[in-house]
């Protein structure tokens, strides 16, 4: 992908070099998601400036270069993306009119189809993952969008009157005088999902596009210096999630799901450098290497991390599928010192809080595959697309018997489950038949905080995916409302409701910033076929009894997959991609993580509740209690806040 970076002042405000030099600057610490070349185009006398960092990836020349200006010289678009569809959509333009292009990049294609259609329209036409700033020179309004299910990032906010906008917080920051504070109620919601989802930012006054939205800022936006600006859809989850379910048997849908996934793999495939795939040995990442190997001519160069730790290590499940398929694949063994000595970095690449501790392989993995391509694909979004996460196959019907177990009993149930330590249900669970069950402890640390809440569908799902149980570890406890608080499912199964919000959020919120930040370090770009908008469209209209069955998940892709892995190969417990960062905070990462939670460093860093955050450390490092993912947390927010030198 690429970086973008600009900034709007009033007419005059700004002297013509400072403005230009603004605007590169913001670029500048974006090189690593565009270490190819750079570009800037300013407007002095309408005070606007826009830059660029470009990863080349579909037309290597001089004609890809950016900020680029439409034919018709209205617009002027700085791009971060992909729309895999341009080729075809050039043709159209090409059909209706003579064109003269450039080159043959998808921006030039955009372009021409914004100045055909307008945005709006161009957008919905486009099947890609992007972000984008469009300054329209004849109106004097920007336009921000981001593509429909959040896959690239674009912040924008206000500083000291100037409109700022950039793919990450850190280019913000490059502009003199920038000093945003952390807002109390967003470190709030980020301590309940340790992510900080849209149109949140950590900083006031500081805002994400939401997914499938164009933000639209114009010159009485500008005056006013403050608020989101007028933010409309041009495409809804929601929408798409209240259309009836089709009427379809299982081979019809087995094949119209396998037809989409192959046009979706065989547009992602196509670009000018090399691809390769992330391949952990599961459903998806498997299901999407096979279908890459059926529509490339070339051998496909798969990578996979290994560790040396039990229950986290999927390496051999991800050789002997490479071995199946016959891809060039790439295996890289790292022990704990390796990974553990990427955590210091982790405030540099992800900007912004961030604490899901998959960020440490993804980071590894990224880096590794990049030896190798450009382009990876991964398998993201099977879980929430076709049921695939633990908490959605516990049956409607096992929480309504639970429901009717009386109150006192249910806390009982919850107490026996504690009754061993976390390390404990982790030797019992390696012992399980069947390959084991990767996590039980944390697992059925969850399962215990369930037990004792009202199991309706929302409470099942904040306690099942929020780290916080109750009061969250801040002076005041306030929050700002999640995606999840707002939202109300508009299907009525808690499958499916938990589906929706987990699209809405945390897909959205950590699995795809996860996914960005780790691969633009290291200059990767990362498709993710499963998040073509009509594969996500045709996957919530299909019935849930062809995602669900017998008690599993994923049951049409696991379908489709078997075809072409043997089932022998991928039927196993889900384990997630993981390192062991709840030991090493007992152990190696003890003194590192002390400095961080110490009292004085949680009073100078934030409004902290100090005694609650070090009943929760004591505990854990006694091994009672397992409260990794809460303790990562405050661990990114005090790592990050400390880089950064911020503070509420």
């Amino acid at each position: 992908m690429c970086g973008i970076a600009g900034l709007w002042v009033r007419a005059g405000a700004m002297p013509t070099p400072a403005l230009s030099a603004a605007a590169e600057a913001m670029a500048a610490t974006l090189w690593r998601r565009g270490p190819d070349s750079a570009g800037g185009w300013s407007d002095p006398q309408a005070g606007i400036a826009l830059a660029h960092r470009r990863l080349a990836v579909v037309d290597l020349s001089e004609a890809g270069a950016q900020p680029m200006h439409s034919m018709c010289g209205r617009y002027v678009l700085s791009f971060n993306g992909e729309i895999y569809n341009h080729a075809d959509l050039r043709r159209e333009l090409d059909a209706r009119a003579a064109h003269q292009w450039r080159g043959h990049s998808d921006t030039e294609t955009l372009l021409a189809l914004i100045a055909a259609e307008g945005l709006d329209k161009a957008l919905e036409r486009c099947v890609g993952a992007f972000a984008l700033a469009l300054w329209d020179r004849r109106d004097g309004v920007l336009r921000l969008a981001r593509d429909r299910l959040g896959e690239k990032p674009l912040y924008y906010g206000w500083s000291a009157g100037l409109l700022l906008f950039a793919s990450e917080l850190k280019a913000l920051r490059a502009v003199p005088g920038f000093a945003n504070p952390v807002d109390p109620g967003v470190l709030g919601l980020y301590l309940r999902s340790n992510c900080v989802g849209a149109p949140w930012s950590i900083l006031r006054d500081v805002y994400k596009v939401r997914p499938g939205h164009v933000v639209t800022l114009d010159a009485a936006a500008l005056a006013r210096a403050g608020g989101q600006g007028e933010s409309r859809a041009f495409w809804s989850l929601a929408e798409v999630a209240a259309r009836a379910a089709l009427d379809i048997d299982a081979d019809e849908a087995e094949a119209r799901l396998e037809a989409l996934l192959l046009d979706a793999v065989g547009q992602q495939v196509l670009a000018d450098v090399p691809v390769g795939a992330f391949l952990s040995g599961g459903i998806d990442s498997s299901l999407i290497t096979a279908l890459m190997a059926r529509v490339s001519s070339d051998r496909i160069k798969t990578f996979t991390i290994g560790f040396d730790h039990a229950g986290f290590d999927e390496a051999p499940h991800a050789r002997a599928v490479a071995a199946h398929l016959g891809t060039d694949h790439t295996e890289l063994y790292l022990g704990a010192d390796q990974v553990r000595s990427e955590i210091p970095m982790l405030p540099e690449v992800y900007d912004e809080p961030f604490a899901d501790s998959s960020q440490l392989p993804t980071l590894l993995v990224s880096r590794l595959a990049r030896q190798s391509v450009t382009v990876a694909l991964s398998g993201d979004a099977g879980d929430e697309l076709f049921c695939g996460y633990n908490r959605y196959l516990v049956s409607q019907r096992t929480w309504q018997a639970l429901r009717a177990v009386p109150t006192p009993l249910r806390g009982a149930l919850a107490g026996g489950l504690g009754a061993l330590s976390p390390q404990q249900w982790d030797r019992l669970g390696r012992m399980a038949p069947g390959g084991g069950v990767p996590m039980l402890g944390a697992k059925l640390g969850k399962l215990a905080r369930m037990l004792r809440g009202p199991l309706d569908t929302r409470a099942i799902y904040r306690e099942s995916s929020e780290e916080w149980s109750g009061a969250l570890p801040l002076l005041d406890g306030r929050a700002l409302a999640s995606g999840v608080d707002q939202m109300v499912p508009v299907r009525t199964t808690s499958e499916e409701a938990m589906m929706q919000w987990d699209m809405t959020g945390y897909l959205t919120d950590d699995i795809l910033v996860k996914v960005d930040r780790a691969s633009m370090a290291s200059s990767l770009e990362v498709r993710v076929p499963l998040l073509d908008h009509r594969v996500v469209e045709l996957a919530w209209s299909l019935p849930l009894a062809l995602k669900k069955r017998d008690g599993r998940g994923k049951w049409l892709l696991r379908r489709i997959l078997s075809r072409h892995v043997p089932d022998a190969l991928i039927d196993r417990p889900k384990a997630g991609f993981a390192v062991p960062v709840g030991a090493w905070l007992r152990h190696d990462l003890r003194d590192w993580a002390e400095d961080l939670l110490a009292p004085a460093a949680l009073t100078a860093s934030a409004p902290f509740d100090v005694a609650a955050i070090r009943t929760r450390w004591a505990q854990h490092c006694a091994g009672s209690h397992d409260w990794t993912g809460s303790l990562w947390g405050v661990l990114m927010y005090q790592a990050w806040a400390r880089r950064w030198g911020a503070s509420c």
